[in-house]
């Protein structure tokens, strides 16, 4: 028993040393900075505001060490001029569920916020769980700080959502008036939207969820089905996750529920973290065609440590998230704005 102890610390004191170790060592390596210092000029244009997905991306990112003010440098990036990067909060996806937690967010974010504009950020991005943390229209973080752009990236996001789901459809050959489409979480800004765009190709769509409110109004407004388990939605032919609600996600049971007989799935996955968890998948992969989507991609894009950096983001090279992409196009723009020559 004390082998296992010693073994579990020694585990967990290497994990810290890791984390450290790659934080130091995209601080050392990140040239473009050090010389923006010695010039005198901001250190970064934006900034991504985002707890982590996960326990995994904790012990992946910080081991047993938590920052004592509740927020640290995640991934850095470059897109020519454009100095990107990730602020991270001390936060999981499951802790902004309680009202302890989502507080304890806010006194981070702020904080977080008044670094970033410190060092010369001018948009700051509100991502993964933290798109709504000070509420739809963020009165109290432009109160706080007005010299900001604030924006939650859901745009850019479903720009990109939109695009590859309606390929994703052609390339998979189903066709309006044939294909039934489930759209899970039709309710919130990504969901709704998929759920109009899908419309206008005259698609049949059932939106589920668990909000028996929420999916009333969007039934009312679109004129769709809608449900509120996986039970009650019958056979379709491909589902656009928009959610990672635990209540409306699916899982190898829930695919043999909803697929037709002798079909495969096809499933297009927005959600962060998946809704289609990656271990659900692996179970039933001969059945289902799987597609992440959202994320936007230049061959330009540099993250400082290259691929130890991007595959700690769980990316590829030249990929970045949809509403990280939106704050990078609002930073050149603000750029461009302030007469500045802006090379991507």
């Amino acid at each position: 028993m004390k082998e296992i102890y010693r073994f579990i610390i020694i585990w967990t004191n290497m994990r810290t040393l890791l984390g450290a170790i790659w934080r130091a060592a995209v601080a050392i390596l990140d040239w473009r900075t050090h010389l923006r210092r010695l010039k005198g000029k901001p250190i970064v244009d934006a900034v991504f505001m985002s707890n982590m997905r996960d326990e995994t991306d904790r012990r992946r990112f910080l081991g047993s060490w938590r920052p004592k003010r509740g927020h640290f440098n995640g991934p850095r990036c470059w897109l020519g001029d454009i100095a990107s990067r990730t602020r991270a909060l001390d936060i999981v996806t499951e802790d902004l569920a309680t009202s302890e937690g989502r507080e304890k967010a806010k006194e981070f974010f702020i904080d977080a916020t008044r670094w970033a504009e410190r060092n010369g950020a001018k948009v700051i991005l509100l991502a993964a769980g933290t798109k709504r943390l000070f509420g739809e229209d963020g009165t109290k973080l432009k109160e706080l700080f007005p010299n900001l752009v604030f924006t939650i990236g859901d745009n850019g996001t479903m720009f990109l959502l939109k695009n590859e789901t309606l390929k994703a459809l052609e390339n998979a050959n189903l066709k309006p008036g044939y294909s039934r489409i489930a759209v899970l979480g039709p309710y919130g800004f990504l969901g709704e939207m998929m759920v109009k765009a899908l419309k206008e190709e005259e698609y049949d769509i059932i939106g589920a969820g668990p909000n028996k409110f929420a999916l009333e109004k969007i039934m009312n407004e679109y004129g769709i089905e809608v449900c509120r388990t996986f039970s009650e939605m019958g056979k379709i032919d491909a589902v656009v996750a928009c959610t990672h609600s635990e209540r409306i996600r699916l899982t190898t049971e829930n695919v043999e529920m909803i697929r037709r007989p002798n079909k495969k799935l096809l499933v297009v996955d927005v959600a962060e973290p998946s809704n289609f968890k990656y271990s659900e998948f692996l179970k039933c992969k001969d059945v289902v065609i799987r597609q992440d989507a959202g994320n936007a991609y230049n061959p330009k894009l540099d993250y400082v440590l290259g691929p130890v950096s991007y595959k700690m983001f769980r990316l590829t090279h030249g990929v970045t998230f949809g509403c990280f992409a939106e704050a990078i196009s609002l930073a050149i723009d603000q750029k461009s704005k302030n007469g500045k020559e802006v090379e991507v």
